[in-house]
């Protein structure tokens, strides 16, 4: 769990975290508990390094004809 949390920080990552940190303080001030909803999300995808990034929700192709 140390390993995913702890390494391979890239652009993206940082990109949600900094989203999610966003929307939890915009949801703060404006008193809009809603957005605590979407900052959970992109906290969860920056921390544990899910969700689509370069390459990673593409279908793989299927090089084999079938006959």
């Amino acid at each position: 769990m140390k390993k995913i949390v702890f390494t391979n920080w890239h652009l993206m990552r940082f990109i949600r975290l900094f989203f999610g940190l966003f929307l939890i303080f915009q949801g703060i001030e404006t008193r809009q508990w809603f957005f605590f909803a979407f900052s959970i999300f992109f906290l969860f995808q920056a921390l544990f390094n899910q969700g689509c990034g370069a390459n990673g929700c593409e279908i793989p192709q299927n090089n084999k004809k079938n006959d």
